[in-house]
């Protein structure tokens, strides 16, 4: 059975952020991936997808951009580039095609299980991330015979679905993005919109995201936020990769893309819409319009502000057996799967209990989850300043682990 201090699962950017760091502090480990490295980038995403943040914020530990479009945006074939290359030079222990099977506590440390064999290690970091396994309703099995179903994993391009409408069911980002494209390609769109976060691209001549950068906005912790489950479950900001361009409800209501209120059901292959779409953005526009202020407390001057969301009459009920429509695309995020964690850290929901990436299981940490230690964890820029910390506490487990061993042996 091979040794090594610490195993890494997982060679996204999260991974090998902590991989960096390990590196750095002179920590022998492994990271195993089941796929190839930035697999997810590489099999989880539609052609024309590009990164929400602007190129200037691809930031690992060791890397930054320093290309010649630093204001535009990396589409998934570019980023899964970019990881391969940070990978080769930092030279990242990287063992692809290798899955995990289960993590167990063992002897002070962690024997873990692989489909290529079992290493033992004193500690672990589960860096797969929050984006494993698209979260469909139980409701999609009600879908009537007929209608394809499909989630953003597995949607390419709008040349892949099937003749006739398109009803979108969630308008975060991949949402909105979703139903842009789908209705540029000729379809009729219907979108189901529950909460969001509502989001210009440009605020003040500048991107939305250089104001909540500059603004510290990003960096707030995880032992500052007011409702720390409240805030790791915000949904993901509605925003499209693409400069200057802001695709919002207005934006897609003006281009004729039909809003409906949040998939409250399926009864007799009848989709049933919630009467609160009009709360809803009520609700979006007065969080953007006191974080707008938050920027202009900041930056000491007023700035512009936007249209509420039009809300116009939408039905509650739509027969999905009338032919209308041909697709469900169900843009309703995603959620780790641990399934094969043999370690008591989980919750009646399958999701790691931690304490900004430290478990109660000592040697066992978690990075890429939202809000993980900052706002910004989810995003690349984020996983550098959570890993250099889990870094540091781990190092600290391991001075730990020799200490008790010292005394031990006396």
């Amino acid at each position: 059975m091979p040794n090594t201090t610490a195993v890494i699962v997982g060679a996204g950017h999260c991974g090998l952020a902590m991989s960096h760091c390990l590196a750095a502090r002179s920590v022998d480990h492994v990271v195993l991936e089941r796929g190839e490295v930035a697999n997810s980038w590489r099999t989880q995403r539609w052609d024309s997808l590009r990164l929400l943040t602007p190129n200037w914020m691809t930031r690992l530990p060791g890397y930054a951009y320093r290309g010649a479009d630093p204001d535009g945006y990396l589409s998934a074939r570019q980023v899964t580039a970019m990881l391969e290359d940070y990978a080769g030079a930092s030279a990242a222990p990287v063992l692809t095609g290798v899955t995990v099977t289960s993590v167990r506590a063992a002897g002070g440390g962690y024997v873990v299980r692989t489909d290529q064999g079992t290493w033992r290690a004193s500690a672990v970091v589960l860096a797969c991330g929050a984006a494993t396994v698209p979260a469909v309703p139980a409701l999609a099995r009600l879908v009537p015979a007929g209608i394809t179903s499909v989630t953003p994993a597995a949607y390419r391009n709008p040349g892949q679905l099937p003749p006739g409408g398109v009803l979108v069911i969630g308008a975060s980002a991949s949402g909105i993005q979703l139903a842009d494209e789908l209705h540029r390609s000729g379809r009729p769109v219907t979108l189901a919109v529950g909460e969001h976060v509502r989001m210009p691209r440009t605020y003040r001549s500048r991107d939305i995201l250089w104001w909540l950068d500059a603004s510290g906005v990003l960096d707030q912790r995880y032992d500052e936020a007011g409702d720390l489950v409240r805030a790791r479950n915000v949904p993901s900001m509605q925003l499209v990769g693409s400069p200057g361009r802001t695709v919002d409800l207005n934006a897609l209501t003006s281009a004729g893309v039909r809003l409906v209120g949040r998939l409250a059901g399926i009864a007799d292959g009848v989709a049933q819409f919630s009467g609160s779409l009009p709360n809803v953005c009520a609700l979006a526009d007065l969080k953007l319009a006191r974080l707008l202020n938050t920027i202009d407390a900041w930056a000491g001057t007023a700035g512009e502000r936007f249209a509420r969301t039009v809300v116009r009459a939408s039905p509650l009920g739509l027969d999905l057996r009338s032919g209308e429509i041909g697709t469900i695309v169900w843009a309703t995020g995603y959620r780790p799967d641990l399934s094969w964690l043999d370690v008591p850290v989980l919750d009646r929901r399958g999701r790691v209990v931690h304490d900004g990436g430290v478990t109660a299981c000592p040697g066992l940490y978690l990075i890429g989850m939202p809000f993980l230690r900052r706002r910004k964890s989810s995003l690349i820029d984020g996983a550098a300043a959570d890993a250099a910390e889990l870094t540091t506490h781990l190092a600290g487990h391991l001075d730990a682990l020799v200490g008790r061993r010292e005394r031990s042996a006396l």
